[in-house]
């Protein structure tokens, strides 16, 4: 292992304890709004789909997308947090009978195996509205317009246009005899992409990046949110429930287009070194600033869960 991909794994691991004890205070029973106290199987139930659980690679990208501008960990950490419950929405709802109807989520029980459907859903649409709480409080950021701005970005790419309208073309897929290359392309830089790339720009939003900047990180989390959905293709027929921490193989047993299906495994591969190698590139403007950044797009695209 060399030294800079050491330094990766240590940050990954300290940036995710930092996310985690900062979801902790977060998602608190004693939080009160409006004079209301939250609901306690309602905080169970998001505690269960947020705590404890996945990479925190969403979190970790906005955090070193700022430092590349000179913001510190902490002083991201919030933006950090607001994407990452954004995410852990979606897997509650994905997980859904409805949906992907899954069991496993992180080695554990889904949401709505754990406690029932009703409370799953309630549970997946208080995490993207505490989202939206987050985002607008001044310890995310003391600028209003930077705030605003993040609201603009996360609700686009979470929404229509991004990972609700991708996994709603993800679903339409399901019920057609074949998909070509561009519609699965499309509907995987909406459903996965979206979330990578929102984090990389928020990330530069934070430290006030130039345009020229934002554009670069803007295109290499488009990069890496390709790569992303394309390792987990490839997980998906290469390894196991038990390694993944989720059931594998369901593409294939629901006859859903995939880029694996579509190239092979080994040209897949192969797409999958391209797309570090176009990741690096579009990182070397920020000489050594970036290192961290590429060992994230290897780690990305050559994980093993």
């Amino acid at each position: 292992m060399s030294n800079m991909e050491t330094q990766f794994k240590a940050l990954l691991k300290s940036h995710a304890e930092l996310v985690e004890t900062s979801l902790i205070e977060l998602l608190n029973d004693t939080a009160i709004e409006y004079e209301i106290e939250r609901p306690h199987r309602l905080m169970e139930a998001m505690r269960h789909s947020s705590l404890d659980g996945g990479k925190r690679l969403r979190p970790f990208l906005v955090m070193e997308c700022a430092a590349l501008f000179g913001i510190k960990g902490e002083n991201a950490v919030l933006a950090g947090c607001a994407l990452e419950v954004i995410h852990c929405y979606s897997l509650v709802h994905d997980d859904l009978p409805a949906m992907d109807d899954d069991d496993l989520r992180r080695g554990k029980p889904t949401t709505h195996k754990a406690y029932d459907e009703a409370t799953a859903i309630l549970a997946g649409d208080a995490l993207l509205t505490l989202a939206f709480d987050i985002l607008s409080r001044e310890e995310t950021h003391q600028d209003a317009n930077t705030r605003i701005e993040l609201v603009k970005l996360y609700a686009q790419n979470a929404g229509l246009g991004g990972m609700v309208g991708g996994q709603m073309l993800d679903l339409e897929a399901e019920t057609k005899p074949s998909i070509s290359e561009n519609e699965i392309l499309t509907l995987q830089a909406m459903k996965t992409g979206a979330l990578i790339r929102c984090a990389c720009e928020a990330g530069a939003i934070l430290g006030n990046a130039s345009k020229e900047d934002r554009k670069r990180l803007f295109e290499f989390g488009k990069i890496i949110g390709q790569a992303f959905q394309l390792a987990d293709d490839i997980l998906d027929v290469t390894s196991d429930a038990e390694t993944m921490g989720k059931q594998t193989a369901k593409d294939a047993d629901k006859g859903k287009g995939t880029l694996v299906s579509l190239y092979g495994l080994e040209a897949s591969q192969l797409r999958a070194k391209e797309l570090l190698n176009q990741a690096i590139e579009m990182l070397k403007p920020f000489g050594s600033k970036a290192d961290i950044l590429i060992e994230a797009a290897r780690f990305t695209i050559e994980r093993k869960n």
